[in-house]
């Protein structure tokens, strides 16, 4: 059980970070962001979880929004994650838990 909540919560944290390398890339890059090579990266990274945010909004959303409804949903999960992981941790033991 301790494995699959780090590995969730791992890959909730790499996408974070996708997610927001990719919005302060937005502003530093401005219109020309789509021709930016780590911009087309982080986008290729991020896609499936902006895929599944946009899957489980309403279509009343802004496509440009999409990308925070994401990053909040990973956020959430991140913190569900970290909190498990902490009441796991405590239970077994923290010399135990890695």
């Amino acid at each position: 059980m301790l494995t699959l909540v780090s590995i969730i919560k791992l890959l909730a944290e790499i996408a974070l970070l996708a997610l927001a390398g990719q919005g302060v890339l937005a502003l530093l890059a401005g219109a020309k962001r789509d021709q930016n090579l780590f911009y087309q990266l982080l986008q290729i990274l991020t896609r499936p979880f902006v895929t599944a945010a946009r899957f489980i909004t309403p279509k009343a959303v802004l496509d440009r929004h999409v990308p925070i409804v994401a990053f909040l949903l990973l956020f959430f999960a991140w913190l569900v994650a970290t909190m498990t992981k902490i009441s796991i941790c405590v239970r077994i033991g923290v010399e135990k838990c890695t």
